[in-house]
């Protein structure tokens, strides 16, 4: 993809959903994904705090924090410049109004985001709406929420029942309410997230819940076969870098205990005159 590609803006991402064009989200964490997902022309990435198990290796997304996703944002945004990003907010960071407007503005100055995203319903409507209003672009999230992975029992499929779809649903038109830009559909049946999504007007992007949503997000290190400790029902890999990875390491191993690398290829040599002078030199015990 050319590095000139123009960057999706906030308005673009309403005009999509209402032309009914579909967009493609992944979620990265530094600067190298980050920068093969421009050259492919993914169009936001996601910094998701589930970098926390990806590259932390976490047992869930709870221990991040600000700092760390400030510092996640800014590689990111290095390896993709001209790529939308949408930073989330990590687990304890808008547990009050004020703590909300605190570190989303931080995350937008000192990460360099273009939105960022936390994890809260109508009983956040507060939250979401101060943040809003202080002039940040801030979607929210509905379904599997991992911020509430403990009171969940784990990362457990949503909106099983009518009852439950309807209370993502009120969920979803308090997130539009309170002033949000988007949201996310996380883990639910096809059916509940595609009702979600016609129940607002805003962006929606989805993951593990079937197409719904104007936009389709996949971990990065899921899809690259990168993160293998465990694959989600709804993740599809593309590649098994773990596996080509862990095979070039023990080529790399063997080669070193057999004395077969650094070979002539890979090593510097001086020219032959500056080798014989220091050979001499050497032998006269300079």
């Amino acid at each position: 993809m050319s590095s000139a590609r123009k960057r999706l803006t906030i308005p673009d991402l309403a005009a999509k959903k209402a032309a009914g064009e579909r967009l493609v989200m992944v979620a990265v964490g530094e600067v190298l994904t980050a920068a093969w997902a421009e050259r492919a022309g993914v169009d936001i990435v996601g910094v998701g705090d589930s970098l926390g198990m990806t590259l932390h290796g976490h047992e869930n997304t709870l221990a991040m924090t600000v700092g760390q996703m400030i510092d996640h944002c800014k590689a990111v945004r290095r390896g993709a410049p001209n790529t939308m990003s949408l930073v989330s907010m990590p687990y304890g960071s808008y547990a009050t109004p004020d703590i909300a407007i605190h570190n989303a503005l931080r995350l937008m100055k000192e990460g360099g985001a273009d939105a960022v995203k936390l994890q809260t319903g109508r009983e956040g409507f507060d939250i979401i709406k101060a943040v809003a209003d202080a002039g940040v672009p801030v979607m929210s999230h509905v379904g599997l929420l991992p911020h509430r992975v403990h009171m969940l029992g784990g990362f457990r499929m949503q909106g099983r029942t009518a009852d439950e779809a309807m209370t993502i649903i009120d969920n979803a038109r308090a997130i539009q309410e309170a002033g949000a830009i988007g949201l996310e559909i996380e883990a639910m049946p096809y059916e509940v997230g595609k009702a979600v999504d016609d129940a607002v007007s805003i962006f929606t992007f989805s993951i593990g819940a079937g197409a719904a949503g104007t936009c389709q997000l996949l971990n990065g290190y899921d899809l690259l076969g990168a993160f293998d400790t465990f694959k989600p029902k709804f993740a599809k890999r593309y590649a098994n870098i773990a596996e080509t990875a862990t095979r070039a390491f023990a080529d790399y191993a063997a080669d070193v205990r057999a004395g077969t690398f650094p070979d002539a290829e890979h090593s510097y040599r001086m020219k032959p005159q500056e080798a014989e002078r220091l050979a001499a030199l050497l032998a006269k015990g300079g």
